[in-house]
């Protein structure tokens, strides 16, 4: 079947926060909205089917996740990424982030030390600091134009005396897919300072060939036994509002020590829609998410070819995973509130500053490219303007 990722729904006025929060979050409401990480894409119709039929049975009460959830699971972490995890090693989280925290309660306490790697996914920093933890970070650094990789010299340092490190792998904004020898380091690091790994691999699907995603838990059995691995189809098939993740642990010990933090905050119930479409996506989604991936990476190389032929004080690079972009601005001169004049007010864009990220993200944007290659040409036909005016 082909499906048809060129047509998108109307998103304003349905409570969308991409497309109805822009004028709160910029100040004007007619930039492209090109900044929260969903898709504007419909979601894969098995997934629509999966909802309405269970949306017409008129009660809505508890329910537990029957076998076929955890079958789903399981085959879709096989198929895509040849990790065989057995049913006994999953568990239901309602987000990554949630996750995360968890993970983070149950092998640390307050006050010790947790580390990132930014520019990186904002709530890494905010729930370390909200959860009474000591925030270290460990920059990721440039190995060339747009090009980041880990300075292992540094975070051997900073892992010294810390009690976890948070891994965006693929790396949110950068785009980078880490290889199985930067795993093999991470890992290698890790163990050496008895550090325990909360993965989040929300974007493991979404990768672009020829790069591959490795889970950072089938290095060895030895970085195994230390990892939280948090995966979701809610990237991969548009679906963050039905609240559907995945913590993922084969350490028995680890797995009970995070699931009593998880069952005293009393969270895991879950919805009935957000199994069902778990379910579908995972049983019937692997043809919409091949046609989808050749979609967003020819997004990608129109993006990367226009920046460079048109804005070339802007540097682009086709990020090896997610569906996002990030941009280097700074050869424009703009401090964050020119930077943001700039696109917001002279090129109509709503995107993520790159301040959003953290450290090393002064003078850089992340641009969302899972929308229609219209709505990606209109938005770099305005860049290209905006680039273009005097002044």
């Amino acid at each position: 079947m082909k499906y048809d990722f060129d047509t998108i729904p109307v998103r304003e006025g349905s409570g969308c926060e991409k497309y109805d929060s822009r004028t709160e979050v910029f100040g004007r409401g007619d930039v492209i909205p090109m900044w929260v990480a969903d898709m504007d894409f419909e979601a894969l119709p098995a997934i629509t089917e999966a909802i309405m039929r269970r949306a017409a049975h008129p009660v809505y009460g508890y329910e537990p996740r029957p076998d076929s959830f955890w079958e789903a699971a399981c085959n879709w972490m096989a198929r895509r990424h040849g990790w065989h995890v057995d049913r006994s090693q999953i568990d239901f989280t309602p987000g990554v982030v949630s996750g995360i925290v968890c993970a983070m309660r149950a092998v640390t306490e307050p006050g010790d030390r947790v580390v990132i790697n930014p520019p990186v996914y904002a709530p890494f920093a905010r729930v370390t600091r909200t959860n009474g933890r000591t925030l270290v970070e460990s920059p990721m650094v440039e190995a060339g134009p747009l090009r980041y990789v880990f300075d292992f010299d540094d975070l051997d340092r900073k892992l010294a005396g810390a009690r976890a490190l948070i891994l965006c792998n693929p790396h949110n904004p950068t785009g980078r897919v880490l290889a199985r020898e930067e795993l093999a380091r991470i890992g290698e690091l890790c163990v050496k300072h008895n550090v325990t790994i909360i993965s989040d691999e929300i974007h493991s699907d979404l990768v672009m060939r020829p790069h591959r995603h490795i889970p950072i838990a089938t290095i060895d059995d030895e970085v195994a036994r230390r990892t939280v691995t948090l995966v979701a189809p809610s990237k991969t098939f548009n679906i963050a509002g039905l609240s559907t993740s995945l913590a993922i642990i084969t350490d028995e010990a680890l797995r009970r020590r995070f699931c009593a933090e998880f069952d005293s905050m009393h969270i895991g119930t879950g919805n009935p829609f957000g199994a069902a479409a778990l379910e579908a996506a995972y049983n019937h989604g692997e043809q919409w998410l091949e046609q989808l991936l050749e979609y967003l990476e020819g997004n990608m190389d129109y993006v990367e070819a226009f920046i460079a032929r048109h804005t070339p004080r802007i540097v682009a690079r086709k990020s090896e995973g997610t569906y996002m972009m990030w941009l280097d601005m700074r050869a424009l001169g703009l401090d964050e509130r020119g930077l943001r004049e700039f696109l917001v007010d002279r090129a109509r864009l709503g995107l993520n500053p790159g301040t959003y990220f953290g450290t090393g993200g002064e003078g850089f944007a992340r641009i969302n490219l899972a929308t229609s290659r219209r709505v990606v040409e209109q938005a770099m036909a305005q860049l290209g303007e905006a680039y273009n005016l005097p002044g």
